[in-house]
């Protein structure tokens, strides 16, 4: 998500910020490198103009604060400025709630777009907060929509109405909205028909579709894939049937940010939810203040914490630590943690939202498949291998990566890495069930890729993810009796011979 821009972004602001003294050319050269990386994302024309005469007028004019250099000064003006952009420090994000405790929510969008799948993400995040929900289709046009929405909803256990057999999709939404009363459900989402183009009959079915439910939400479902013609889109809706807000989907993709950077300047509609990826969960409220730190690379730490709040299991993660502690963690333990890291998304969301990651890390450590070979390796030993991985000798690591499909190195890297994360957490403990503070500790988490570049090591109460290891360049290694050892072993055992 907005890949090329963070990027471009990133770097521009990394290199004013230890600047002493701005100069008006520094000003200028920067608003000139920050105009093109906004078109190159495809944000509108007008809207990168507005946006970098503004930002010039604001960092022309500042009053350089005493806690920070004229460098930090102007990157705050360029966060605060990019913030405006999504909406503001505080945004007006959230679902309206109706006065007589039931909301209706009709989801609108072209066909493709996701609306189905949003439905039920935005279901099931509701559900999650306490909330219960029920899913309508009254897609009468689409075959197999309404199957599909019900699909969908069963599997993450959210209240649905279909009737297959109505055409008429003004009545399914009557009796959609009888139905969810009569469950006492307090949320109603109508997932509403699509069309690859905007048409008369679309909107004239819309329009009877609002006017017999009266809904409190009318959200435009935006695919971030189609670049500025989401904008038009979101005018041609507006002005026919009016809308509250939007919902990106697809941001997970090829989509250059340039519709989220442009939709709410040219619509004045806030971004409600963002969707980043297939699954019913991934999908997030938008805050402009937090987006604006992830595309400028400063990560985005309470997003992060929030999601291992949701996914992580705090009496499973209390009980690997307590192991941790007394030397009896193992690999069972550490399959657990890379079962609860997949529920937090991808890799790559996951690096983007801690702080200083941004260019630091190269995208292709960050591939999922890591975690499921991962997992796979420890799914292809014994009980008693992963209970006591001290036994796991040549022959046994050469049996496990056999069916796991992977190379007998890849055996060999997990199990050095968790050597060294069992290593570090020992060095923790003093013995009492209380911790202690290691001497050289900084230097040791760096080594196994707990630094800030360094992966997934060390979040919070999770226990350290240490079978992934850095994300960065691995240390050279050289291979002799089958293990790997560091270069300075080798030369010792080199020494030795002669």
């Amino acid at each position: 998500m907005f890949e090329s821009l963070q990027s471009k972004l990133a770097d521009i602001t990394s290199r004013m910020r230890g600047k002493a003294r701005v100069t008006e050319s520094d000003i200028k050269d920067m608003m000139r490198e920050i105009r093109m990386a906004l078109l190159e994302a495809d944000v509108e024309y007008g809207v990168v103009k507005d946006f970098v005469k503004d930002m010039t007028e604001k960092c022309q004019g500042a009053d350089i604060q005493g806690s920070f250099t004229p460098g930090q000064q102007i990157v705050k003006i360029v966060r605060d400025s990019l913030t405006e952009l999504l909406g503001g420090e505080e945004g007006d994000e959230k679902i309206a709630v109706s006065d007589s405790g039931f909301t209706t929510i009709i989801l609108y969008g072209l066909q493709g777009a996701g609306k189905t799948t949003t439905a039920v993400k935005l279901a099931r995040l509701l559900k999650a907060s306490g909330k219960k929900p029920m899913v309508v289709s009254v897609d009468v046009h689409r075959p197999a929509a309404a199957q599909q929405l019900k699909v969908l909803a069963d599997g993450a256990g959210i209240e649905s109405y279909i009737d297959p057999e109505e055409k008429d999709a003004v009545k399914i939404a009557r009796d959609g909205e009888g139905r969810a009363r009569y469950m006492l459900c307090n949320y109603l989402i109508i997932d509403t028909a699509g069309r690859t183009v905007v048409d008369d009959e679309l909107m004239d079915e819309l329009k009877s579709i609002s006017s017999e439910v009266n809904p409190t939400e009318k959200l435009l479902v935006v695919d971030a894939m189609i670049g500025q013609e989401a904008v038009n889109v979101a005018k041609t809706f507006e002005e026919a049937i009016g809308m509250d807000g939007f919902i990106m989907t697809k941001l997970d993709g090829d989509a250059r940010g340039g519709a989220a950077l442009s939709i709410r300047k040219l619509t004045g509609r806030p971004i409600k939810y963002i969707c980043t990826g297939e699954k019913v969960d991934a999908i997030e409220q938008f805050y402009p203040q937090r987006m604006a730190d992830r595309i400028l690379g400063m990560g985005d730490v309470v997003s992060l914490i929030e999601k291992a709040s949701v996914a992580v299991d705090e009496e499973e993660a209390a009980k690997t630590m307590e192991r941790m502690m007394s030397s009896s963690y193992n690999l069972d333990d550490l399959y657990s943690q890379f079962e609860q890291m997949k529920k937090m998304g991808s890799l790559k969301d996951l690096v983007g939202m801690i702080p200083g990651t941004a260019g630091k890390v190269n995208e292709e450590d960050l591939d999922d498949r890591i975690v499921d070979r991962q997992m796979a390796i420890i799914s292809s030993m014994t009980k008693k291998e992963r209970k006591m991985p001290s036994i796991l000798n040549a022959s046994r690591r050469k049996r496990i990566a056999a069916g796991a499909g992977v190379e007998v190195s890849d055996v060999n890297k997990l199990i050095t890495q968790y050597e060294q994360t069992a290593k570090m957490m020992k060095q923790f403990s003093n013995g009492k069930g209380g911790m202690k503070m290691p001497k050289g500790f900084a230097k040791q988490a760096a080594k196994m890729g707990l630094g800030p570049a360094g992966g997934m090591g060390g979040m919070g109460g999770m226990g350290g993810f240490g079978g992934l290891g850095g994300f960065g360049k691995p240390k050279q290694t050289e291979e002799y009796d089958g293990q790997p050892r560091g270069r300075r072993d080798v030369k010792k055992k080199r020494k030795g011979k002669r």
